[in-house]
């Protein structure tokens, strides 16, 4: 858990489902603490950091899946040793909204591919089957899942485009942007984005804080996801269309990813391609190799798995 506190019995619900894909899960250390004055926080900003780096080197662990985000990453991830994450070699590593943080970082410090996808203790992973179908496949049966989107997903501005994907929660991004080891410029990247309890005019200077720090420039394509309470849609369309349809690339809206009632498992750091069809078409984005072939970052070979919440082996 390396954001926000994990209730318990969200959490062994999660754990079960896990086990019901004949998974051994195994539940960190600090998993379930609290702060001892910070109650937003999953116990001290040390111990997440230990939890999940002992999960990623120890070598019976083939992943690890974030228990729920919360608040908490940016706290934690300067206190990871690195080089030897590095050392250890790749893994799946599962997450969003918070986990943001740890997503770049893994890409970014340990040159490893991770899974945008679902929390085991969060509603959506506990509820919806789409979102638990899409992680199961993704883990065991990568490739059966390389192209993904919803029915919902339109063109909010046409076009092909074809980068290495990266993103996740866009205020997690902005937070992250001019921070030591951050992404400036992204060119060549495949932005996916969505955010969750943002107003229409705090999405504004999110994506303007982005613009003006060179995050964007080169990023060739980009897919929205979910925008939950963020406001009526078509005033967060309008945001979306104004600050991002003035950089000449193609962007495919409300995907099915993030914060929403399902929510896709999106691989980062991997080729990609993204079609928004301007003729009504269906929009989606194709990994252009499974999230986790076998000759990949992360691939689970084994039906095993690990969580910093749940380490499973």
């Amino acid at each position: 858990a390396p954001s926000g506190p994990v209730p318990a019995d969200r959490l062994e619900a999660g754990l079960d489902l896990l086990r019901g894909w004949d998974l051994e899960p195994v539940v960190a250390s600090h998993a379930l603490d609290r702060h001892p004055v910070l109650g937003y926080l999953a116990g001290t900003d040390e111990d997440r950091a230990r939890d999940l780096q002992e999960a990623w080197c120890d070598p019976t662990v083939d992943a690890v899946l974030c228990a729920r985000g919360g608040y908490g990453a940016h706290r934690m991830v300067d206190l990871l040793d690195w080089p030897a994450i590095r050392a250890a070699g790749p893994k799946a590593f599962v997450g969003y909204s918070d986990i943001t943080v740890l997503h770049e970082a893994f890409a970014l410090r340990a040159g490893f591919s991770t899974l945008h996808g679902p929390m085991i203790a969060t509603e959506v992973f506990l509820e919806d089957a789409a979102t638990q179908d899409a992680l199961r496949s993704t883990l065991f049966e990568p490739e059966s899942v390389r192209t993904l989107g919803l029915d919902t997903a339109a063109a909010l501005v046409p076009g092909r485009a074809r980068g290495v994907t990266y993103g996740g929660c866009v205020s997690l991004l902005a937070a992250d942007a001019g921070t030591p080891g951050a992404r400036a410029p992204a060119r060549g990247g495949l932005l996916v984005i969505e955010d969750i309890a943002e107003d229409p005019y705090r999405l504004d200077g999110i994506l303007t804080r982005l613009l003006r720090a060179g995050t964007l420039d080169g990023t060739t394509g980009i897919a929205c996801g979910s925008w939950r309470d963020c406001g009526p849609y078509e005033e967060v369309r309008a945001v979306l269309a104004d600050r991002l349809g003035g950089l000449g690339i193609p962007v495919v809206e409300e995907l099915g990813f993030g914060h929403g009632p399902t929510a896709l498992t999106v691989p980062l750091g991997v080729p990609a391609v993204l079609d928004a069809p301007g003729d009504g078409g269906r929009c989606t984005l194709t990994a252009e190799v499974p999230a986790l072939a076998r000759d990949a970052p992360g691939r689970v070979t084994r039906r095993t798995v690990s969580e910093t919440t749940d380490t499973v082996r």
